[in-house]
């Protein structure tokens, strides 16, 4: 997209905190991003959240009628109510009106929404979501796919996830010579039931895809994978897992800092190590997950999503715009071996 600022529709109606926390995570987003941002849903709440601070005159809402509730079923609910706030999202990215969609509402609804609107890529036959999480390596994340779009899964399905992890890890993540793993029981091609003994095989005999062999649980975030591939189900529990144990340290290490004016004068000094800390454990530093393998960037958050997580969902979506993450993949995507 060159030079052109980037225009990302939010949905400002998805999730447990909306639309207060999206609409302030996406003001910052942004002021210190530099990107556009068209605020989708209920005008009147939409407005109620801007702070006095900002200008209404310089938004851009776009108005939508209702929202996919977390109980509904994803397909009949997108059908029931066409104007829902994820579906006029998503129309804005298929009328080129907007760069990508971000969104902390029905994680199904959104991909289902993705799918039927945008389609998918050329030779991927299933998206999945992306996840990328800290390692033991300072400056090295893992990208985890699929975390959640796809519970049962072919052979082929896993090779396209490492497909698509590749580029990404390649182009946004900055790794020269990514190394691809199989998320198994053990490390021998002989472990693992029927689809990863299937998979190991075709990941090995595919020259597009840097595998280095299986991966087990312990070797997630070891630093000594760039990608990770394996079933939605297992990703997702993975991933849920992972937030845990990092709000569990957090949470320790202020249990445990020392007290009284001389623990204050401690964490003072500690601060910026404090900070970082923070920013390589808390999930919502990462955004949330980025949804490869459909023609359109769209980040899908926490239900959760506070204002700092939407602003660096905004974040995922400019860097995949801005490293033509969607291009990079369709251009050789078809090659990928389906069978």
């Amino acid at each position: 997209m060159g030079s052109t600022q980037a225009r990302i529709a939010i949905d400002a109606m998805g999730g447990d905190n909306a639309p207060a926390e999206i609409v302030t995570g996406a003001l910052r987003a942004r002021e210190e991003l530099g990107v556009e941002v068209l605020l989708v849903g209920d005008p009147a709440q939409i407005s109620a959240s801007v702070s006095q601070s900002s200008s209404l005159s310089s938004l851009e809402i776009v108005p939508a009628e209702g929202t996919i509730e977390m109980g509904e079923e994803p397909l009949g609910a997108l059908r029931r109510k066409p104007k829902a706030s994820i579906n006029v999202a998503m129309d804005l990215v298929k009328q080129r009106r907007a760069d990508a969609v971000v969104s902390a509402g029905h994680s199904g609804a959104a991909m289902a929404a993705a799918l039927l609107r945008l389609g998918r890529l050329p030779g991927i036959d299933r998206p999945a979501i992306g996840a990328v999480l800290p390692t033991m390596v300072p400056g090295k994340p893992v990208i985890i796919l699929d975390v959640g779009a796809n519970v049962d899964c072919r052979p082929k399905f896993l090779e396209q996830f490492a497909f698509m992890g590749t580029v990404y890890s390649q182009y946004v993540l900055g790794n020269s010579e990514p190394k691809v793993g199989l998320l198994n029981i053990g490390e021998e091609p002989s472990k693992g039931n029927e689809l990863a003994l299937r998979t190991h095989q075709l990941l090995q005999d595919n020259p597009q895809i840097p595998f280095i062999g299986n991966a087990e649980g312990r070797d997630v975030l070891s630093g000594d994978f760039d990608v990770i591939v394996c079933d939605g189900f297992v990703g997702n529990i993975l991933l849920k897992f992972a937030e845990a144990v990092g709000e569990v340290a957090l949470q320790i290490l202020r249990e445990e800092l020392p007290r009284g004016a001389r623990g204050k004068l401690g964490v003072s000094l500690l601060k910026p190590n404090l900070r970082r800390i923070k920013q390589r454990m808390d999930h919502a530093e990462h955004g949330g997950g980025l949804l490869l393998g459909v023609a359109g960037v769209c980040i899908i958050s926490h239900g959760s999503s506070q204002a700092p997580t939407i602003f660096n969902a905004v974040r995922l979506a400019r860097e995949a715009i801005d490293n033509q993450v969607l291009e990079r993949i369709s251009v050789v995507s078809s090659h990928v071996a389906g069978g």
